[in-house]
């Protein structure tokens, strides 16, 4: 990649040139302008990375070109001015600049200013690669407040290149795209990510899979074998399902975490690697911790950031936007030219509840493409179970004169939130605001645990 594009837009021709020989000096390709029209005209030549404008020039205003340096969307604008006040910087960010700098200010100021918006626009550039390099998988796609909040952390998280990541959320949330977006975005993009899913394999099996053995250390141990802590050495370690854990390897899990520290199986010297540990679970890991299932010290250990999924019934304006990336996809897959889903499809769509999230529905799409044989996907070519409408809701019952049994409102949105979560506890419990363990003891108290 070349040298970062440095338009310096400012009226006071000494300062422009000292501006344009420092930032020359540091290796960035900058070109000057004196006034809105000669920015604009070097505009039309080329598109600056980062435009410094100062706010007072001969022929209008700063603000003027940030708008529409905004609006193309490829150009972060630093405001520049000599009568800075708190109102007028507020007004720039508002407006959409990055930054503000009153002068007099140093040079040094100036290229730390610039250095720091680089790296946040490069970063934000990344985002926006990642989410549509995984709009194929669909888990990113949409614009739900759900999800901005959730890829708003992972900005925040990403760079942080050492810290371990938690990602919580149901089947089919796209944990697994999230983790290696975190690691697409961090320092570490350059090395392995490892991909380990804990459920595969029995508990001898999976702590030589993580930290390898040694010639000998078992029957069939005929050679050292490196475990997946070593291939992932400069890199991330994804490890998916962690819930399912075998107690002792969640030990020597904690071990290696802390101080990234290992011995294969059958060794006697201790190995060291520089790695990332991003974990996954579908699981609810509160609990687990409380019935013993989960070590406490690793459950927080695991926890120092944590990023939770959100289901696709939290997102369910993401459904249309998801619904057509999967159209296009299948479109693709399978040589068809399917235009749209007909709107009473849609509709069947958006009142689902999804209890296999976005990765039912991309099975549902894959399923409709395949069957369409017109250009519009209709509600005959989704299945049964999605065409099935869910009853109406269960009533509340108001108060009158013979009042109504509370317990008995209660018994029955538990049942209305086991049958929209197919009788998952975890998922009944997200509707109704209690945690795994709160739903089991409902159900024990009214009759309803078997």
């Amino acid at each position: 990649m070349g040298a970062a594009r440095i338009l310096v837009v400012d009226d006071d021709r000494l300062l422009r040139t000292i501006m344009t020989e420092r930032l020359e000096r540091s290796g960035y390709d900058v070109t000057a302008a004196g006034s809105l029209g000669e920015a604009r005209a070097a505009i039309d030549r080329f598109t600056p990375d980062v435009a410094l404008l100062d706010v007072k020039l001969p022929d209008g205003e700063g603000p003027e070109l940030l708008v529409e340096l905004v609006a193309d969307g490829e150009t972060a604008c630093i405001m520049m001015t000599a009568h800075a006040t708190v109102e007028s910087a507020v007004a720039a960010v508002r407006q959409g600049a990055w930054d503000y700098l009153e002068k007099p200010f140093s040079l040094d100021k100036l290229e730390a200013t610039l250095v720091s918006t680089l790296e946040r626009t490069a970063l934000q550039r990344e985002l926006r690669a990642l989410r549509e390099k995984a709009s194929l998988d669909g888990t990113v796609v949409g614009s739900s407040p759900a999800m901005e909040e959730m890829m708003a952390l992972v900005e925040r998280v990403a760079p942080a290149g050492t810290s371990t990541v938690l990602i919580e959320g149901e089947t089919g949330t796209g944990k697994g795209v999230i983790a290696s977006a975190i690691h697409r975005m961090s320092p570490r993009a350059g090395g392995p990510f490892v991909n380990v899913t804990c459920s595969a394999l029995a508990e001898t099996l999976m702590e030589s899979e993580l930290f390898g053995h040694e010639k000998g250390a078992f029957t069939d141990a005929r050679t050292m074998k490196r475990g997946l802590v070593e291939i992932a050495d400069g890199g991330t370690l994804f490890l998916d399902e962690i819930g399912e854990l075998s107690p002792a390897v969640q030990a020597k899990l904690l071990r290696f975490i802390e101080d990234k520290r290992f011995r294969r199986v059958g060794g006697t010297k201790d190995l060291t690697v520089d790695v990332r540990v991003v974990a996954a679970t579908n699981r609810d890991l509160e609990s687990a911790v409380r019935d013993g299932s989960f070590r406490d010290d690793l459950y927080y250990r695991l926890k120092v950031l944590p990023i939770r999924t959100p289901s696709l019934r939290e997102r369910r304006s993401d459904i249309p936007a998801l619904a057509k990336t999967f159209l296009g996809t299948f479109n693709r897959e399978f040589g068809k030219r399917i235009r749209e889903i007909a709107p009473e499809a849609m509709e069947i769509l958006l009142r689902y509840t999804w209890p296999g999230n976005v990765r039912e529905l991309r099975n549902v799409m894959e399923r409709a493409v395949l069957l369409a044989d017109g250009p519009v996907i209709t509600q005959a070519m989704l299945p049964a179970a999605i065409r099935s409408p869910l009853g109406p809701p269960t009533p509340y019952p108001t108060l009158g004169a013979e009042g109504f049994d509370i317990e008995q409102l209660e018994r029955s949105l538990l049942v209305e939130a086991l049958r929209r979560a197919e009788g998952n506890r975890t998922g009944a419990g997200r509707l109704l605001g209690l945690s795994r363990h709160q739903i089991r003891n409902r159900l024990k108290k009214f009759g309803l645990d078997e």
